[in-house]
Order: structure tokens, then sequence, then C-alpha cells
């Protein structure tokens, strides 16, 4: 099912330069895009802190020591741990370490700056859930609010997205977990199943040696700034798991039922995530096992027909909020700027090691692309660089990419397995390096 190959010794200078290049780009996204800010310069690209999406504010926080120690025992016993443990306590204590990770990141901004109030704005889901006082009704004329310039539209980000999205909010409400509290503290216990689903899919697919390799980058990485919290870190989580489900399908096949149940599920959580079709076939394809495609087909199926009964029919709400996306401050955001600068905004995401594995993957495709189609460190990996290329390319996403792309970029962490083990661990300081820096320079809107 998968070609383990050692990872290569060599390769450590090009590795450099490819990290060299990657600040070079970032370098440029941020001087071009405080150019365009300047007064008078006649390009509107409305992001304060180029290419992210925030603002310039270097501070500390309550979370600044507790990130810092935490980054330190996770560099220093992260690797040797993540050789020993047994696997199930692996997982546990690679979820555990994650979670507190992206809490500290996230408390570097404050309890209500870079929590509470995260989901709670008036562009958030939060703002419609105490409108929203039956379920069926909400499902029923959802496409018809999501146009802007009505008495009725929906807020930015319940418009933006199906209403899987909302759903959820809606029902931790109807639970009882009511505000922006219990919503953070949802989408970070979800996004953080990333650190258990990215492993969980190598290793079912016969690469635990990568699996525990990834696992100690998958806690540290940057992109935590962004799982705690907002949405997509949630649907990252989401996705993941239903990856992750689909590769365990190899030995229990009935777990391809949840595995498209989830997937769907991801589909009306976010328009954009029908790109990780291309990361579930890569998977089914390494497994070599197509009926595995046809029970999680079944499972999206049956997500897609409980909604279109309910009265949401996906592609109805794709066209409107592609009309309602350039309604907005899409129109004055240049795509000249933006279809390289959000590459410039994922390379902060994923981190120095994501950027050199990556830069080790694709030579290993170009070398051999017949070995890589069954090895599965590289070939999910390439399937997450195409899907990123589409998502850039269209267009649609232009900015704010540090976060809305995370359900892709968590496919670029199995790269690190391809470092050459004597320099891992150095690798690692240099990822949460770059997500402690990040955090303390700017205030991240999420």
């Amino acid at each position: 099912m998968s070609t383990v190959t050692a990872p290569a010794r060599t390769g450590h200078r090009a590795d450099l330069i490819a990290v060299g290049l990657a600040m070079l780009v970032v370098g440029a996204a941020i001087a071009v895009g405080l150019h365009y800010n300047r007064p008078g310069s006649g390009v509107v690209i409305y992001a304060f802190a180029p290419p992210l999406f925030g603002l310039w504010l270097p501070h500390v926080g309550p979370g600044t020591v507790a990130a810092v120690v935490l980054a330190l025992v996770v560099v220093t016993k992260g690797p040797s741990l993540a050789a020993r443990l047994r696997w199930r306590p692996l997982l546990a204590a690679g979820y555990a370490a994650a979670l507190a990770w992206t809490f500290s990141l996230a408390m570097i901004d404050g309890w209500a700056r870079g929590f509470t109030g995260r989901l709670a704005t008036e562009h958030e889901y939060l703002h419609e859930v105490p409108g929203i006082t039956g379920i069926p009704r909400m499902l029923s004329e959802f496409s018809s609010r999501i146009l802007d310039f009505q008495p009725n539209s929906w807020t930015t980000h319940v418009s933006g997205h199906p209403p899987g999205a909302t759903l959820v909010f809606v029902w931790l409400d109807r639970l009882g977990l009511h505000g922006g509290a219990w919503a953070s503290m949802f989408v970070v216990l979800v996004g953080c199943l990333v650190v258990v689903a990215v492993p969980v899919t190598l290793s079912a697919l016969g690469r635990q040696d990568a699996a525990r390799t990834v696992l100690p980058f998958a806690v540290l990485t940057p992109g935590a700034i962004w799982i705690g919290v907002s949405a997509d870190g949630l649907f990252a989580g989401v996705t993941a798991t239903g990856v992750a489900l689909l590769a365990l399908a190899v030995r229990r096949r009935i777990l391809a039922l949840p595995a498209g149940l989830l997937l769907g599920f991801g589909l009306f959580l976010s328009y954009g995530l029908v790109l990780l079709g291309l990361i579930a076939l890569a998977v089914v394809a390494l497994t070599r096992q197509w009926r595995i495609l046809l029970l999680a087909t079944l499972g999206v199926a049956a997500v897609v027909v409980v909604f279109a009964w309910a009265g949401f029919w996906w592609l109805d709400g794709y066209h409107l909020v592609v009309e309602r996306y350039y309604q907005g401050i899409a129109t004055l955001r240049p795509y000249s700027y933006w279809v390289w600068a959000d590459i410039a905004a994922l390379l902060i995401a994923i981190g120095p090691a994501v950027i050199a594995g990556t830069r080790r993957a694709g030579a290993e495709f170009l070398a051999g692309p017949k070995r890589s189609f069954r090895d599965p460190v590289t070939l999910i990996v390439t399937a997450a660089v195409l899907t990123i290329g589409f998502a850039d390319l269209s267009g649609l996403s232009k900015a704010e990419v540090e976060r809305i792309w995370l359900p892709f970029a968590v496919w670029l962490l199995p790269a690190v397995a391809l470092l050459p083990s004597p320099s891992r661990r150095w690798w690692l300081a240099a990822q949460a390096a770059t997500a402690l820096v990040v955090n303390h320079l700017v205030l991240t809107s999420w």
C-alpha cells in the first residue's frame, strides 16, 4: 500500500534556499501591501498587517509565558516521546499538547480579545443565532437571505458559508452552551483534532514512522494561531477527521460511511471545501480499495439530500455567495496582488519546516511520479498543493487565507516526514518561533 523511503540526508542547502525564497515572498507581500495602504495610493487591499488580516501591534499577554514554555517542552521532548510512546497514548498526549498550545497562543491576546470575543462580533455566526427561532425555517429561507442590501441579509460570515456552519452554533446554543466562550472552546476542541487526524491517516496508510514524525510538528503549527479561534479551525477538524476515517476504512470498510458523512457535512460548512475531494481521492488511491469510495460517496450524498429536503440546494447557495462576494470588498481587493500575497499568508501559517518539507515532496514527485503515487506522504502533499493552487487561482479568497485555507494547509504537514532526522528538532523550533513571533507582532482578527 505504501513505499517507505528514508529521508535524504542531503538537500539542506536546497531546503534553506526554499525557506529563503519564501521569506522573500512574505517580505514582498508586506512591502507592497504597506505601499498600497499609504494614503492616496488608489489601491484598497483592506488588510492592515499585510499579507495577514489583523493589525500591527507588538504585544505580550497572559499566554506569553505559557506559550514559550510549551514550545520549549515540545521542541526538546516532543520528537523523542513521539518515537517511543505507545500509539494511542501518543495521540492523546499530542491532542492535549495542541489544546494547550492553541489556548496559550490565544491568551497572548487576552481572554476577551483573543478568545471569547473572536466569534461574537457583528460579522460572525453568533450574531445571528438569537434571531434563528426555528431550524427548518432557517434552512428553507437561507438562500433568499444571502445577497446583500436586503433588510434581512445574513451577516458577513453567515452569508458567505453554507448553513451548516451556522447550524453548529445554533445547536450549541440549543444545548445551553450560549455565547462566545462556549463557541470558542468548541471550535478549539474540534480544530485540534487535526493533530490526531493527520498522523492517524498516515499510520492507516502504512506510514506510522511518518505519522510519529509529523505529530510534534502538528502540535506546534503556526496555523494554531487561527485554530484558536476561527470557525475555519472547526472546519479543518471536521474534515480532517473525515479523511482519517476514510484511511481507516482500509481495515474496517464500514468507516467509509461516517467518513463520507463528515466530508459531506464539510461541504455545508464552507463551499471551498469541495476541493478536499482531491485529498480524499488521494487517500482512496493509496488504499486501492475503490469500494471505500462508493460507501463514502453514499455518505456525502446522504448529507446533500438531507439539506436539499430541508430547502437548501448547495449549488444555488454557491452561485449566490459568489454574487454576494463581489457585492463587498472583493471588488476593491486587487487580484493581481492577492493571487500571490495569499501564498505569502499561507507560508506564514504553515511555517518554515513545512516549506522545506514541501520542497522535498515536490522534488520526489518530479523525480519519480509513479513511485510518488505509492507513497502516502508525497501523494497527500501533492494533492494538498494542487488543492491550494485551485483555491488561489479561483480568486474567491482574496486575503484572510491564513484561516480560510486551514483545512487544506493541514495536509501539507506530512511533508515534514521528509526532513532528515538530525535536523528535525531545529525545524520544530523554527515552527514554534514563527508562531510566537507572528502572534506577538500582529493582533490577528481570528
